[in-house]
């Protein structure tokens, strides 16, 4: 039998089906999105949450005309579905393939943002809707946003705004109770309090219907009961807080039903000002691994299934090896066992930055704040303050939202300050893609005074790392990647160093590579290569981006005829940028200086591997980068170099 779902190649064709034949379009989109993601790793439970709430917006709303913007964007894979990218949904993650988040490149029309961070959508919803009222522009902007992502400190100034400006705005409110792990902070007791009395609007319509067929009471008496029930409202909703902040609140009414989410947003779609409907779904829903477990598959793939469930574990093609992620966490839970002072923080991710264990080990030490990574930093302040040694475990990419935060409250403090930012997914993460590539953090923080940049090339050098990072009195940042450690980890990573010490991993004559945390495995396999075919190949492994070795970089420029640097990170302020200039300073040879890293461009998604490949990042590229600097020095073959010599 043909599926409800093959017919429908936009909105339009949405349209067209009953209200009757919609639950068996959500099924069909279920099993969709369960089969692509066994296959393709993508955010399940997020999206199995939002089907019937996606279709139903897009039944009763024109998004051709109006507007539809989501908070993080890992929920869109229905939206998707529903908006022409049916036929190309298996490509879902892939390299060339379609985005797990909204993209404008892929849909401009429905697609208004390209966007993968939590907090953002209610500001630029409310900058759609100004700008359509400046412009006499009639459209309806609707935006969803979890109980998680509207917690953050974005989302509270866009919320604080649009009930002053009373501009047209319908926010969605997902509520299910986790963003990626489970929601915390007081916002999520508020939703608690108000999903225990989802009755308040129906209680309002009976008692305008009683009134109305009650004409000798007449209106007074009703103005005095519609006052008596805001009483009640308020003594039952503790703040009202979205009233109070000038939005008509409606619900909580599930986010599962599709008649009913049909009638209320028909009823509300046309109200003027800013609107807030509250829906409650469930993370996972119609999959019973993940509604059991919408942690665990909130970002899942590479299952099998049988029909419709799993015949077996989700796959561990990498179970026996070691993350970067897992040396984090279990060093700091080492450390912690000597340290008293020592505490972690964490912007709701526990699971995603290794702290879990931590939490369970040391509760009373342990902070999330939500998805508010400014918050977090300003907290780490405080707590340095104390006396004490806070670790803020955040994603690059997402600490990038804290800049100020670290320029102002941290750095600009100059007192020992020993935050210790670890900034897990550096450099290119993979099938998240550019929203999520950790390939700016060097040229945002090293410019700041004060400041220690570190990088690990292995699991022994970050638990080196993070130590010497606890025990200093500055402020200090270690990134490393989304991979695991190296297999057979170098043995010289035993060895203690010091601040802004470098090590020299293999001497050679004709050149040397100097590379910057996970680039040094790549690095020095090319070397062996070239090595093996009598060229001789000098690496360097710099550790640190600042301070910088000056002594190791300048004697290897004085007696060789190139230094390649090599970086996971853009070449705009990164590390070989950094090389330059030290270099420019103690007027050392700069032309002798030659940098590989992340061109001036936003890389696409796909495999980590592939994507190094492409930007000649691995084993194969950098070996392929010396030979060419080697042979434009004219150094042809081997017996070239003693000629030279």
């Amino acid at each position: 039998m043909t599926r409800l779902l093959d017919k429908i190649n936009g909105p339009e064709d949405l349209k067209c089906l009953s209200l009757e034949e919609l639950p068996t379009l959500a099924e069909e989109i279920r099993e969709t999105i369960i089969e692509v993601v066994s296959k393709n790793p993508g955010h399940l439970s997020s999206n199995l949450g939002v089907v019937e709430l996606t279709i139903a917006l897009h039944y009763c709303l024109n998004f051709k005309v109006d507007r539809l913007t989501w908070d993080v964007g890992h929920q869109c894979y229905v939206h998707k579905l529903l908006t022409g990218r049916r036929e190309a949904f298996q490509t879902l993650r892939q390299y060339r393939g379609l985005s797990g988040f909204p993209d404008r490149k892929e849909s401009p029309l429905y697609d208004p943002f390209t966007c993968g961070h939590s907090g953002n959508a209610l500001s630029s919803s409310l900058g759609l809707s100004c700008g359509d009222a400046l412009q006499g522009k009639e459209r309806k902007v609707v935006v969803v946003v979890g109980d998680g992502g509207i917690g953050a400190g974005m989302s509270l100034e866009a919320l604080n705004h649009a009930g002053d400006l009373k501009k047209d705005i319908l926010v969605v409110l997902n509520d299910n109770k986790l963003a990626i792990s489970e929601t915390v902070g007081a916002f999520s007791k508020y939703f608690i309090q108000l999903r225990t009395f989802p009755l308040y609007n129906d209680l309002k319509k009976e008692v305008h219907h009683i009134l109305k067929i009650l004409p000798i009471l007449g209106r007074p008496v009703e103005n005095v009961l519609e006052h008596l029930l805001e009483a009640i409202k308020r003594g039952m909703t503790p703040g009202q807080i979205f009233a109070d902040l000038g939005f008509q609140y409606y619900g909580p009414v599930d986010g599962h039903n599709i008649p009913l989410l049909i009638s209320t947003i028909n009823r509300i779609k046309h109200l003027p000002g800013p609107v807030l409907l509250h829906t409650i779904t469930q993370k996972g829903k119609g999959f019973e691994p993940a509604s059991q477990n919408p942690t665990r598959f909130h970002s899942a793939g590479d299952f099998q299934l049988c029909n419709g469930k799993i015949v077996e574990a989700p796959k561990a093609t990498k179970a026996s090896k070691t993350s970067y992620t897992k040396v984090f966490g279990q060093t700091l839970v080492e450390l912690a066992q000597t340290n008293p002072k020592l505490v972690a923080i964490t912007a709701a991710m526990p699971d995603g930055t290794g702290l879990t264990t931590f939490k369970e080990k040391f509760p009373e030490r342990y902070f999330d704040v939500g998805i508010c990574e400014q918050h977090a930093v300003g907290l780490a302040n405080g707590l340095v303050y104390t006396g004490l040694k806070p670790v803020a475990a955040i994603y690059s990419t997402f600490l990038q939202r804290a800049y100020d935060q670290v320029f102002h409250d941290v750095c600009l403090q100059e007192r020992d300050n020993a935050v210790v930012f670890c900034m897990d997914r550096a450099g290119l993460v993979g099938n998240d893609g550019p929203t999520h590539h950790g390939v700016f953090d060097i040229a945002y923080l090293r410019h700041l005074p004060g400041i220690i940049l570190m990088a690990p090339k292995d699991g022994r050098e970050l638990k080196q790392m993070l130590k010497l990072a606890v025990e200093s009195n500055r402020p200090t940042a270690i990134r490393y990647p989304k991979d695991n450690v190296p297999d057979e980890e170098m043995e010289l990573s035993s060895r203690p160093f010091s601040i802004g010490e470098a090590e020299v991993l293999k001497e050679g004559s004709e050149g040397v590579i100097l590379a910057y945390g996970a680039m040094v495995y790549p690095a020095y396999m090319a070397a062996e290569r070239l090595g093996a075919e009598g060229i001789g190949a000098a690496v360097i492994n710099a550790r640190f981006a600042k301070p910088l070795d000056k002594t190791a970089i300048l004697e290897a420029l004085r007696e060789h005829p190139f230094v390649l640097t090599v970086e996971d990170h853009t070449l705009s302020g990164g590390f070989g940028s950094a090389v330059l200039e030290m270099v420019c300073e103690e007027g050392g040879d700069t032309s002798k200086i030659r940098r590989s890293g992340i061109p001036d461009r936003f890389i696409e998604q796909g495999p980590r591997e592939l994507l190094l490949g492409g930007l000649g990042l691995n084993a194969e590229g950098i070996y392929k980068r010396f030979m060419a600097e080697r042979n434009r020095l004219g150094f042809h073959h081997p017996l070239k170099v003693a000629r030279r010599q």
